[in-house]
């Protein structure tokens, strides 16, 4: 802009520039009260017979004298005539003002603040001006404020330093444009942003500092500081961080922990943050003696106990109090028993650390449920938050059900701040739900890169969008490819089917896939759909429906005469594999079910926690095909050494039954599916009569995992450690071989592929959780193995989001 600028008050200067304009006003105001009223400062009243006006040109004579409040022939004290000047200084419209009194005349003359032409933000090249403008409340067409200007610059500053830029600063210029007219250009200096160099903690001595930082949302810059977003100063940040450490430090038992403050201090520079919590843990404490009484007539305190499941000498835990207060109350819902409350009652025991839990069997208030208010929302449908509450309008006011409806409206991640607060409504026993959130962006797209020993590398990309519409549904569309094989699948999932816990998924897709050590490919297109719902309190079940088209190709057929021609090089094929062949295009219908009973993400921040799953599909195909498929898993996962270290230990096993007809290639297990440390298609039941040893697959496997996590000594911020594992499995029982020839199985050293033979392997793991993903690199060594098993001692993945 070109001009004469006139220089506002930049965030810093804001302050200083407000006492020159107060002073200004004081003096100005002593000035026309010594100057004007000198010849009659001892009088005590003043009456004017005319009143003149002067420099208004917008603002009109009556709204002037409304301000001033003085009437042509009223009677005024001198206190009077000073409310009239600060009536019209503080109006906002003029610039100047001044009371001169000639005679039985007051003069009142004014120049007026000039008017906005354009607004303009200079600078800015991390945020849009449409960001800006947001934040922003002068506007074009509008008197000009100094006071809404600053605050205007504030407020750019703040939305600056809520990115992380504490530094920036933002210096308000208006440029004269003649007429009364001005242009006002906000140049901003972005600078760079703040992070946070060093978090540590004070006090803390149950917990590493290692092990807190995971606890935290804000992060420590590392190496790839200019990739993590959550290693900026946002103070905001600061308070959530607070309540992650309590919930943390509360889950394990520390009740009387505290955050006693949490300091932030900027280096020299003004370049980075060191952050410090200081914190008191406290003692931990175990539960004590469990009991249930009933204060409510009719109501047996015996009925209640058998739903509690709490042992004395288990680790104290809010979440583990909620969820037996849950079972208590739900218990009382089937019976029609209307405002019932399990209330804890607790006596403390200071010698032994533990608390004595005593559930009271009580009425509650009386207080009904009058409407559910939901605001914020401008994407998605009220009906999505709204199925996450057990209550509805006219329901009991439940207070542990609104905690549990905002916890499960958090967990969505369709909003970036949530907020569910109670209120009295239009009666005593009437109460308001009000519901504030902040969406947050629910669409991503991915860009993955995949490497295998055999396959090479590999490309993907895949679209998600966990809110689809606004209705809670989620679509996923991937494509992935690597040398020789590809893959397209699209999916759709809605959470809550007809508005309840039901779960419904579609899914279709197809794929292309090589087998790099024999001379065959497959082709396989497929459609299925799952309905999945709660059984228990940690137990679900899924009932699905499949259906696949699957067909194996570029085998020759092993009987061809050529075979037998000394001079032929054409490998020889699998006898067994080109039966697959052989019958063409298989489709099969399969239904199938699931139990899944997890307890793995119960709580904040679960220590511990297990699986257990089993799964059956009945399979009817083409060519007189039916089997069933079973798969069963005991998983178990436990945070041991002050939770810095991690343990996990599985255990599966399969088996495919057929009951009439043979199995596909696709169907049968693979050993490197299974365990670690086997190329694909390189272990397992094979084809010694085919010249690549086709590795055919197995109708049973099972395999034993234990793998340890632990922190390698590299800054937290790096999201690095290590890990340790060791694999046993096998697969094995190829079926449709017992009519081949013998050496169909049989190994040149006479073993029998087609037997049970353990395999084990022990490998390291790195393990990156890095700003482009969660990465795994690990380094394998088969310590028991086949002959011709083929191993595969290094792999990772990669997975990029942007």
């Amino acid at each position: 802009m070109r001009g004469d600028n006139k220089v506002l008050p930049s965030r810093k200067q804001g302050v200083a520039w407000g006492r020159h304009i107060f002073s200004a006003a004081i003096f100005s105001v002593f000035t026309a009260t010594n100057l004007g009223f000198a010849g009659f400062a001892e009088a005590q009243t003043y009456r004017f017979n005319t009143i003149a006006i002067d420099g208004n040109i917008r603002v009109d004579d009556s709204t002037l004298f409304g301000i001033a409040g003085i009437g042509r022939g009223q009677q005024v004290s001198a206190g009077q005539l000073n409310e009239a000047y600060a009536n019209l200084a503080a109006s906002g419209l003029f610039e100047t003002v001044e009371l001169v009194p000639q005679g039985n005349t007051l003069v009142i003359r004014v120049r007026e603040y000039p008017v906005i032409g354009i607004v303009n933000f200079e600078g800015n090249r991390r945020i849009n001006n449409d960001a800006i403008a947001e934040v922003v409340q002068t506007r074009g067409g509008r008197v000009l404020s100094p006071s809404a200007v600053e605050a205007d610059a504030r407020a750019i500053a703040e939305l600056y330093a809520r990115r992380g830029r504490t530094a920036a600063e933002v210096t308000p210029k208006v440029i004269p444009r003649g007429n009364n007219r001005v242009d006002l250009a906000f140049e901003i200096r972005e600078g760079n942003v703040v992070e946070i160099e060093r978090i540590s903690f004070v006090g803390n001595r149950a917990f590493s500092n290692y092990r807190l930082r995971q606890v935290l949302n804000t992060k420590q810059a590392g190496a790839l500081r200019w990739l993590i977003q959550r290693d900026t100063f946002v103070a905001e940040r600061i308070s959530l961080d607070r309540q992650l450490l309590t919930d943390f430090y509360l889950s394990r038992g520390y009740v009387d922990f505290e955050v006693l403050s949490a300091t932030s201090e900027i280096a020299r520079e003004r370049d980075r943050f060191f952050l410090t919590f200081n914190i008191r843990e406290g003692l931990q404490y175990r539960f004590g003696n469990i009991s249930v009484v009933s204060e409510v007539e009719g109501i047996s305190a015996a009925d209640y106990e058998r739903e509690l499941r709490l042992r004395p000498g288990t680790i104290f835990s809010p979440n583990v109090l909620e969820q037996n207060i849950a079972r208590m109350e739900r218990l009382a819902e089937h019976r029609g028993l209307r405002f019932i409350r399990a209330e804890p009652r607790f006596t403390r025991n200071n010698r032994d650390q533990t608390i004595d839990v005593e559930f009271a069997i009580v009425r509650g208030e009386r207080i009904f449920v009058e409407r559910i208010d939901i605001q914020g929302n401008t994407t998605t449908l009220d009906r999505v938050v709204r199925r996450q509450f057990d209550s509805a309008e006219g329901d009991p006011l439940n207070p542990r059900e609104i905690r549990e409806a905002a916890e499960r409206i958090r967990a969505l991640g369709y909003f970036s701040d949530v907020s569910v607060e109670p209120r009295q409504g239009s009666a005593p026993d009437q109460a308001i739900v009000d519901v504030e959130v902040e969406e947050t962006t629910t669409g991503s797209l991915g860009f993955s890169v995949s490497y295998g020993a055999s396959q090479g590398i590999g490309f993907g990309i895949n679209f998600s969008e966990m809110n689809f519409l606004g209705r809670g549904q989620q679509v996923a569309i991937a494509f992935n490819t690597v040398r020789g094989s590809r893959d397209l699948s699209v999916d759709f999932t809605e959470p809550a089917l007809f508005g309840r816990d039901l779960s419904y998924s579609l899914g279709i897709g197809y794929r292309e896939t090589r087998s790099f050590f024999s001379d065959f490919d497959t082709r396989e297109a497929f459609f299925n759909n799952a309905i999945g719902f709660p059984v228990s309190e940690f137990g679900r079940l899924q009932l699905r429906q499949g259906l696949v088209a699957d067909r194996l190709r570029g085998l020759d057929d092993p009987s061809d005469p050529k075979f037998s021609d000394p001079a032929n090089t054409d490998p020889q094929p699998s006898s067994r594999l080109f039966a697959d062949q052989a019958a063409g295009t298989a489709i099969t219908g399969s239904l199938g079910y699931s139990y899944t009973l997890d307890t793995r993400n119960v709580g904040i921040d679960p220590s511990q926690g297990y699986v257990v799953s089993f799964s059956q599909d009945f399979g009817v195909g083409n060519q007189s095909r039916r089997f069933v498929k079973s798969e069963a898993r005991i998983g178990y996962e436990m945070k041991v050494f002050n939770e810095d270290i991690t343990l996990r230990g599985d255990a599966r096993a399969g088996l495919l039954h057929m009951i009439s007809g043979q199995s596909r290639y696709r169907e049968r297990y693979q050993l490197a599916n299974v365990m670690r440390g086997f190329a694909p298609g390189g272990s397992g039941p094979r084809d010694f009569t085919a010249t690549n040893n086709d590795v055919l697959g197995g109708n049973r496997y099972f395999a034993l995992q234990a793998e340890v996590q632990f922190p390698l000594g590299t800054p937290e911020e790096y999201g690095l450690s290590g890990g340790l594992f060791a694999d046993v499995g096998s697969v094995w029982g190829a079926d449709g071989v017992s009519g081949l020839t013998p050496a169909v199985n049989t190994s040149d050293g006479g073993v029998d592929y087609n037997k049970m033979h353990v395999r084990a392997t022990v490998g390291v793991s790195l393990f990156w959780d890095s700003p482009l993903g969660p990465l795994r690199f690990d380094l394998s060594r088969a310590v028991r193995k086949l002959d011709r098993d083929r191993t595969q001692s290094f792999d990772f993945s990669i997975v990029s989001r942007f």
